[in-house]
């Protein structure tokens, strides 16, 4: 798939401007990243349909478009081809954009006018990613055809399997080792191999003893698949305890723990299979059973958080402290957040969602603040097998603030800017209220004369231009999603005088409110 197993990985530029896919596709080189450009696509449907014709490994898409948009692309992505690569492209710094983007699985959410180092930068990392999730197997049919069955899509052409390869019942038992990045990821290649046929003996050697045939093949370092076979079913009960046996029998450091698909009698199910056992398997992060089947979830659910994170509470303190360079600060921060998010039960991939969502939103407030110079750090998914405990994925955070530290010292963003975010979060909360300068200088203990010139400087607006702009888009999204009248609407943006606001709105916008509503309306 990725270029050093000898083969490019395909990718689809997806634009509903035909200029920006033709600029896209041809200002970088993307043969040399070992990539392959299979088409561009002006719309999503036209994108589905090429990437059923074609195949693709990632998708570089525009988020607004007409007919199917960019979010409702990666919707159908991720149910048709679940291992498919999106990378969003918008205008709109909006959060709302990036934290759907982001629920959707997408890998990264870019900016116009597009960095080509930030994306290449971007691309990269999944090549990366790609050749880092090509199966593992010891190179016999079984296990080769077991490899291509795991990555086979709901639209793709069934590979006739072995003979040796039949049954009357399947399953799909997926397993890993526990706390693999500290445990495992610095172990050298040939120790490591050692331990993946440990690995591997003890699974298909427990259930040979149960007369139950098995093909196994490594999806990622820390990821085994075995696909079981018998000429009967067997029940869950003892099927439990053959599996709960054979991991307990693991002698190696950590634990081993695994999750079964329900049975199926179809080999062309055997990937929809390998996906319910691997998501399966996120849930051993609230229990300390090791083995699960598809019954365990329904238990396992209970007493779960059922609302939001609210990602805005913790960003304020995260932005001081990291102004201040208060190393110590922001990672006694990052363990607060992941101890809580672990209190609640969530899930590991429910943690890192949030925490990524996290990440845009600060992103998107230090962009604000003047810093542009964003393309350091990780520029793909955090590998969730290989950090499978929450300890991993904070370790991982407080590195990622560590270096928005040096970032931030390195361009000069020193306390003047935490001031200016400071007023802006007291302006965004007192924003629908008779603001003046004054009052927000008076609030944070400096003179007006000094906080007009640092706003400005920092802005490039003034604090009068500044709040009516914020003011306006706000008024602009409620006119959009309600049915308040005008005047309503203008004092809850803080407009006292209607006609005030009219002339400001137009002034901003170069029509009324009224012709607003009604544009948007006939949308």
């Amino acid at each position: 798939m990725a270029a050093t197993t000898g083969h490019k990985a395909k990718m689809l530029i997806v634009d509903d401007e035909p200029v920006i896919c033709e600029g896209l596709r041809l200002t970088i080189d993307w043969e040399s990243l070992g990539v392959e450009v299979v088409g561009v696509a002006y719309d999503g449907e036209e994108a589905l349909q090429l990437t059923r014709e074609h195949g693709a490994d990632i998708v570089l898409t525009d988020i607004r478009m007409e007919e199917m948009d960019g979010l409702q692309l990666a919707e159908r992505l991720k149910q048709e081809f679940p291992r498919i690569r999106v990378v969003m492209i918008s205008g709109y710094e909006h959060f709302e954009y990036a934290r759907q983007a982001m629920r959707l699985g997408v890998t990264d959410y870019l900016l116009k006018p597009v960095d080509v180092d930030e994306l290449v930068q971007v691309v990269k990392g999944i090549i990366d990613e790609l050749e880092e999730a090509e199966p593992s197997s010891n190179g016999d049919e079984e296990a080769l055809w077991l490899s291509a069955a795991l990555r086979s899509s709901p639209s793709s052409e069934p590979t006739a399997p072995p003979q040796s390869i039949n049954g009357e019942c399947f399953r799909l038992i997926v397993s890993q080792l526990s706390d693999f990045a500290v445990l495992y990821s610095g172990m050298p290649e040939d120790e490591y191999r050692d331990i993946q046929r440990q690995w591997l003996a003890l699974i298909e050697g427990e259930l040979m003893a149960r007369d139950i045939r098995s093909v196994s093949v490594f999806d990622h370092r820390n990821v085994l698949c075995t696909l079981a076979m018998s000429d009967r079913l067997q029940d869950e009960e003892p099927l439990r305890r053959l599996l709960e046996e054979t991991m307990q029998a693991w002698t190696g450091a950590g634990r081993l723990y695994c999750a079964a698909s329900a049975f199926f009698s179809i080999l062309e199910q055997t990937a929809s299979a390998s996906a319910e056992a691997g998501e399966l398997l996120q849930w051993h992060d609230l229990t300390d059973m090791a083995a699960l089947l598809p019954q365990d979830r329904f238990l396992l659910s209970k007493d779960r958080p059922k609302s939001d994170y609210d990602c805005k509470a913790i960003l304020d303190r995260l932005v001081s402290f990291l102004f201040k360079q208060d190393a110590a600060g922001v990672a006694a921060l990052v363990h607060e957040m992941f101890a809580s998010l672990a209190a609640e039960r969530r899930l590991l991939p429910e943690a890192v969602q949030i925490y990524d969502e996290l990440l845009a939103l600060l992103r998107q407030r230090l962009r604000q603040s003047g810093l542009t110079d964003l393309e350091h750090g990780r520029h793909s998914p955090i590998d969730l097998h290989a950090n499978n405990a929450y300890a991993a994925i904070e370790a991982i955070a407080v590195e990622e603030m560590r270096q928005m530290i040096r970032l931030i010292d390195l361009n000069g963003l020193d306390k003047s800017h935490w001031i200016i975010e400071k007023a802006k979060q007291y302006m965004t909360e007192n924003y629908d209220r008779d603001l003046k300068a004054s009052e927000v200088a008076g609030w944070l203990k400096i003179t007006p004369g000094y906080f007009s010139l640092l706003f400005k400087q920092s802005t490039g607006k003034s604090f009068k231009e500044y709040l009516n702009a914020f003011r306006i888009d706000h008024a602009k999204h409620l006119l959009a999603t309600t049915h308040d009248k005008v005047f309503e609407i203008a004092e809850r943006v803080g407009y006292k005088e209607y006609k005030y606001f009219v002339s400001v709105f137009k002034s901003y916008t170069g029509i009324t409110p009224k012709e607003y509503r009604a544009f948007k309306a006939n949308r």
